[in-house]
């Protein structure tokens, strides 16, 4: 999209190619800048994050590219030993300006490239002036070019909660990455970042979020406060904790800061490092973290049953056939009687199917057949329910495993070609809806 752009003019404030590359470039290694949609409404301006946000069209791997991802500047005071852009990085340096930034958001708008913005930042000379600087971007966006689409903004651990607070009224999703799964590692390789600086903003921004909501529903306050959330990363693989102790945080940052998504990306060794691995994390292991972060979030299912602190994710099974395969006593269970918190802990059966099986039987008594035109999964399925009375599963545990193996081995459990998208159609509607 850049290659024929020498620079991007608008009301006489330019930013060169030069500097666009280097600040897209350096922007690419965070992946949570999904949106989910906001209820900013358009009140006069242009653009919308209204509803569906800006997930128009994706990457490969899933994530929206319909927001331009810049970092305003790449010029980092800090060290983080995984990090591209640590200060002691040999990489070509750059630093725009809030207006710079601006006029370009509103050109690639006018000309169709973008419908909202992920902007991000190094910690430039101090956490507080980045966060100054990103505040008055996206204030002057909102006000004085009178934006409304999407925007998320990623917080500055150690800035003044006042900064965080106000941005938080311009913003639609603000994010603070974890980046590191325990304090012993982050004292290790973000020896400048602490668990207290990256935690005590995201619980800042709940409670703000519990008053504004409240304010908001008694009629004192307008406007609006962090409308799409928060979200988080993680790296995986830089550091050597289990997925166990992963996934704890996980849970918790979901239940104590109401976090919208935790995003997990897999360690790729960009930077070398003695204190870093020299091998890749592997993306089927940020894949299962995946899964298993939606068996937390739709599926009803808690760390404490899907593995324990010092255990790490079935790279054989997701986790979902991973538990079953522990719990088979429980099944089979018939899927004309079964509750829908059993249905859902049935491999194959996602979370759509559950809530169609139980409208489709108040009216006639299910069978195999009618699970087929469901598109559930029976080659997983058949093996832990009856239909009717009806068993067609394998007999025994190790013949279940067996064809499981199978069954995941023929599926290819890769981070995501929107998992095989075009493969076929059942595979098509699993990608888009993320039913195991």
């Amino acid at each position: 999209m850049f290659d024929f752009l020498i620079f991007i003019c608008y009301n006489s404030v330019m930013i060169t190619q030069e500097k666009l590359t280097i600040l897209t470039e350096s922007a690419k290694y965070d992946v949570s800048c999904s949106s989910s949609g906001s209820n900013r409404k358009n009140t006069g301006g242009i653009g919308n994050g209204y509803v569906s946000g800006c997930c128009h069209s994706f990457t490969p791997d899933g994530r929206c590219i319909s927001l331009l991802k810049i970092l305003l500047s790449n010029d980092c005071i800090y060290n983080c030993k995984y990090c591209p852009n640590r200060l002691d990085a040999d990489v070509p340096r750059a630093t725009a300006t809030p207006d710079e930034i601006c006029e370009l958001v509103i050109d690639f708008y006018k000309r169709n490239y973008i419908e909202g913005l992920f902007l991000s930042s190094a910690v430039c000379k101090n956490p507080d002036y980045t966060m100054e600087r990103l505040l008055l971007t996206v204030k002057k966006l909102r006000t004085e070019y009178h934006f409304q689409g999407y925007i998320h903004l990623k917080g500055i651990p150690r800035a003044d909660s006042l900064l965080m607070q106000e941005a938080a009224k311009y913003a639609d999703r603000m994010s603070y990455n974890i980046e590191l799964p325990s304090e012993q590692s982050l004292k290790l390789l973000a020896p400048q970042k602490s668990k207290e600086s990256l935690l005590l903003p995201m619980k800042e921004l709940t409670q703000q979020k519990i008053r504004f909501t409240e304010e908001k529903r008694k009629g004192q306050y307008k406007g609006h406060f962090l409308p799409a959330g928060q979200t988080t990363q993680m790296i995986i693989g830089a550091s050597p904790e289990r997925d166990g102790q992963i996934l704890r945080l996980t849970q918790s940052l979901y239940r104590k800061m109401d976090m919208k998504r935790v995003y997990y990306s897999s360690y790729v060794p960009i930077v070398r490092d003695s204190l870093l691995p020299d091998i890749p994390a592997g993306q089927l292991r940020e894949h299962r973290l995946y899964q298993a972060d939606w068996l937390l979030r739709f599926y009803g299912f808690t760390v404490e049953e899907l593995l324990t602190e010092n255990e790490n994710l079935s790279t054989e099974f997701d986790p979902k056939c991973a538990w079953a395969l522990k719990n088979m006593h429980l099944f089979p269970v018939e899927i004309n009687r079964a509750p829908l918190e059993l249905l859902l802990r049935v491999p194959g059966i996602g979370a759509k199917n559950a809530h169609k099986i139980l409208t489709a039987r108040r009216y006639a008594v299910l069978s195999f057949e009618d699970l087929a035109k469901m598109r559930v999964a029976l080659k997983r399925a058949k093996h832990f329910i009856t239909c009717n009375g009806k068993f067609f599963g394998a007999k025994n545990e190790n013949a279940v495993r067996g064809l499981l193996a199978a069954a995941e081995t023929q599926d290819s459990a890769q981070q995501m070609d929107l998992f095989h998208l075009l493969s076929t159609p059942q595979n098509a509607l699993i990608s888009l809806h993320g039913q195991l």
